[in-house]
């Protein structure tokens, strides 16, 4: 289950506490942007700055995932790579009934 930051109480000082004890439990380990989908760490300088409306948490990347968010580019970056080239040839295989050679070899040398 997303939890939404907002959800965590109605003035900053309850929210900070309830936040705290979630991620001191366990029980959220990574942040989200509702908006693009996006999920990554809960030190993301990009993270940091979205608006509470806009932020959701997990307990881990699989629920993440399980959720149709995508990893961060700025602090996982491997993780997205991963995401993008997958992304990438899932769109040329859907495209295409057979896959362009010269395509994929483009891709993997991104």
């Amino acid at each position: 289950m997303i939890i939404l930051h907002s959800s965590l109480g109605i003035d900053k000082p309850t929210i900070q506490r309830n936040l705290g004890r979630l991620i001191r439990s366990g029980e959220i380990t990574l942040g989200g942007y509702k908006k693009a989908r996006i999920y990554g760490t809960l030190h993301c300088r990009s993270g940091k700055r979205m608006k509470i409306e806009n932020r959701v948490f997990f307990k881990d990347e699989q629920q993440a995932i399980t959720e149709k968010y995508r990893p961060c580019a700025h602090c996982l970056p491997g993780k997205y790579k991963l995401w993008k080239l997958n992304n990438d040839l899932k769109i040329v295989y859907n495209d295409n009934s057979h896959a362009d050679s010269d395509l994929l070899a483009r891709l993997l040398h991104k």
